[in-house]
């Protein structure tokens, strides 16, 4: 089920925790409870996955979708089946050998609407700053004049139908506490005594007084730093984990925390040695995760963009994002991505702006400002708060030497603003990066992945294997994926998108009056191709794109003329040319291969170990519908029938090594091939025993006459194929149905010979 982790941080003294061989990801929700996981348990046991990744299970939000809407911490939520349906989840999982990964939500609860099912947040508006949960959020009573502002109204107040009755407040369907002894005052003398003001919703973006999750209001930060509210919102999730319901933690948001390696060592030392603990963090392509943090590492957006990457033509890319400009008058990634961090932080985080600028001083406020846009990385971190020397450059221009010398000064000495500083840092990079430079950027649309870098998206073998080598010494225990449910296009997509990279013929003649949205429709149609319903959720995604991007239209800016066109920029129902089909299958298989052979633990996403094709949430939500008689026909010998099956094939393979020889995926080797098509040739050795061998811009490749001879020095030993991967089209070896392994291989392979039926190969040594 499982297998220990190969090495430890030093910085903190524990047994060496267990580490799962991988992971499959579930997406709960109340059409798909406990109970429906636990019918999948013996499909999901039979692929290989040694532990099963649970979307958050605590107490939600009624009807969401997700679960990351946390309204309390004590109870296992009862739309999924309560704390009896997910320990009986575990209790099965279990017995097939699996076990679970729960996704926590420490950084931020639910405003919900009933707002009583966030207890404590009604009892802090109720009763105030000196309420026992008034500890529990980040409000500042201060700048809202003893009041938290509310921005639930769909209009100024006096616009609004607000009514006392009893000991509420109503408003159409919602209601609000009453402070004790003012229920019988006039409106007007009652809402100046309650201790929250009641607000249009557009008064969030300039006046809200709490932390929230990025811009959004529904979502109140929570102070978890404090020991007594970690108790509190932790105990149903150690009690879970002491009890051997969970036996590992993914660690949401990690860089909204006020102090992410205190949290971490805080929860190590609840969680014990042996529980799995990794976090959503977004390293930026140079960045490093803190060395200090005990944690098995990050749940793999950077492992996402090698990948990703390294399927990547740089030359390609150069000449899309010429035409990108030429065709739509865009500017480069740079500026982009200044453009958007100006305007996320001062429009939509105006009031988290105006807190750091309060703290700071007026004399300073220019500097906070250019200090937190300059800023290379999502946030810093307590102890290290050094931005780079670019950056500090970049500040100073526009604010001067001294200016910028003095928030450093108080990035410093002063813990409150520096806290305040990284968590305002790490909202404003996720909301200009990843929900808006994202969105106008689009002259290669699988680069636009969080985690990654459109201005440079290419990766090349030296740099991925580098990434490599540097996993398995320091994090091998880290997670890595290549879909997830918050990707914005699945791996399969993103495969059949960087074609182009290899070929843009396909871009040409895009035009109409918004060339920017006629690109991207015209390759988010090329990634999706011919899948069911195609063109609603084509035309989904591109309104939420439109949106988020906020050139013409916004969420709360709508421009109802323009988003009505927005449809008919989605083409019909797209396909690749035959030839780019073929290099997509590469991509998409050599991506799959990467990922389940490379240091780290992988993660599957639901429904993506075979062909899964989804765009952006919620589409990348949606019911998830398990291959079980196709792996069935596999297991029983049959040959994969087109690239869908050879995936499945390819996954489950993988996956039952890793669980059932756990030795075999253990140190990595990079390996050249030599010949005229070596640098299409991407392969590496873990332990003595395997070797991945991918293939790299494989339309590239055919242009170029194929292989030529191209021979690839394997290590020392005798090679055969991993059985059951050959035989998509014809098993040239004689059985035809894909279980047999093919010749083996000593000193060197012709990689023509080796790669004929299929793009990847995997083989092992027959000791």
């Amino acid at each position: 089920m499982s297998q220990p982790q190969t090495s430890i941080q030093a910085e903190f003294d524990v047994p060496t925790p267990v580490t799962p061989a991988s992971t499959y990801r579930l997406q709960l929700r109340p059409e798909f409870p406990f109970a429906a996981a636990e019918a999948a348990v013996p499909y999901l046991a039979s692929l290989g996955a040694s532990h099963l990744h649970l979307s958050p299970v605590l107490e939600a939000v009624p009807g969401s979708a997700h679960g990351y809407d946390v309204t309390d911490h004590s109870r296992v939520r009862e739309e999924l089946g309560g704390e009896p349906g997910l320990r009986s989840l575990g209790a099965a999982a279990r017995a097939h050998g699996l076990g679970l990964v729960l996704d926590i939500v420490p950084n931020h609860m639910a405003v919900p609407a009933p707002l009583r099912l966030n207890r404590p947040l009604w009892e802090v508006l109720r009763d105030g700053p000196d309420s026992p949960f008034a500890r529990w959020f980040d409000i500042d009573w201060e700048a809202g004049g003893g009041q938290v502002l509310l921005p639930v109204l769909a209009g100024p107040v006096e616009s609004c139908a607000l009514e006392a009755d009893g000991e509420v407040l109503r408003y159409g369907e919602q209601e609000f506490p009453l402070r004790e002894g003012t229920a019988g005052l006039a409106l007007p003398e009652l809402l100046a005594a309650q201790w929250y003001r009641p607000a249009w919703w557009r008064e969030a973006r300039t006046a809200l007084n709490y932390r929230r999750f990025f811009t959004i209001s529904d979502l109140i930060g929570v102070r978890v730093e404090d020991p007594e509210v970690f108790t509190a919102t932790h105990a149903k999730v150690l009690e879970l984990v002491r009890d051997g319901v969970a036996e590992g933690l993914r660690i949401d948001h990690v860089d909204g925390l006020a102090d992410p390696e205190g949290y971490l060592r805080r929860l190590r030392a609840a969680a014990g040695p042996h529980c799995w603990v990794v976090v959503e963090k977004i390293l930026a392509r140079h960045e490093r995760l803190p060395s200090g943090w005990p944690v098995a590492g990050t749940t793999g957006y950077d492992a996402l963009h090698r990948v990703d990457g390294v399927f990547t033509d740089p030359d390609g890319a150069a000449e899309l994002a010429r035409r990108y400009a030429e065709s739509t008058g865009s500017p480069d990634w740079e500026r982009t991505t200044e453009t958007c961090a100006r305007e996320v932080l001062t429009g939509d985080l105006a009031a988290e702006l105006s807190a750091l600028e309060r703290q700071a001083g007026q004399e300073l406020i220019v500097a906070v400002r250019e200090l937190l846009i300059a800023y290379p990385v999502y946030r810093p971190y307590p102890g290290d708060p050094e931005p780079d020397p670019q950056a500090v450059e970049r500040a100073a221009s526009a604010a001067g030497p001294a200016a910028v010398a003095g928030v450093r000064e108080l990035l410093l000495t002063d813990p409150a603003f520096a806290a305040r500083f990284a968590q305002t840092s790490a909202a404003l990079r996720a909301k200009s990066l990843e929900d808006r430079a994202f969105y106008r950027y689009a002259p290669l649309l699988s680069a636009t992945e969080v985690g990654g870098e459109p201005g440079q998206p290419a990766v090349s073998a030296g740099e991925f294997h580098a990434y490599c080598g540097h996993l398995d010494r320091e994090w091998p225990g880290s997670g890595t994926v290549l879909s997830t449910h918050d990707t914005k296009r699945s791996a399969d997509v993103r495969a059949r998108i960087s074609v182009l990279s290899q070929a843009p013929e396909p871009m040409d003649g895009v035009t109409g009056p918004d060339p920017q949205l006629a690109w991207t429709a015209r390759q988010t149609a090329l990634g999706l191709g011919k899948v069911p319903q195609a063109a609603p959720r084509l035309a989904e995604a591109l309104l939420k794109g439109v949106r988020e991007a906020a050139l013409r239209t916004s969420w709360t800016d709508g421009d109802e003329a323009y988003e009505a066109t927005v449809a008919a920029y989605a083409p019909g129902p797209l396909d690749l040319p035959p030839e780019l089909a073929e290099a997509a299958r590469a991509n998409l298989l050599g991506m799959t291969l990467l990922h389940l052979a490379m240091p780290g633990v992988p993660e599957v996403y639901q429904g993506a170990e075979t062909e899964y094709r989804a765009l952006v949430d919620p589409d990348n939500r949606r019911p998830v519908r398990f291959p079980r008689e196709a792996l069935a026909r596999l297991d029983g010998g049959a040959a994969p029938l087109g690239p869908a099956e050879e995936k499945l094939a390819l996954t489950a393979a993988l996956l039952r090594l890793r669980r059932d020889r756990p030795g075999l995926f253990t140190g990595y080797a990079p390996l050249a091939a030599r010949g005229a098509a070596a640098e299409h040739c991407l392969a590496f050795a873990r332990s003595p025993g395997l070797v991945a061998v991918a293939t790299r811009l494989s339309h590239r490749l055919a242009g170029a006459g194929g292989w030529r001879g191209t021979a690839l020095p394997l290590p020392p030993g005798r090679w055969t194929q991993l059985p059951g991967l050959r035989g998509a089209r014809e098993d040239a070896y004689g059985k035809g149905d894909g279980t047999t392994a093919g010749p083996a291989y000593e000193g060197e392979v012709d990689l023509g010979g080796l790669l004929d039926l299929s793009p990847v190969a995997v083989l092992l040594r027959d000791d």
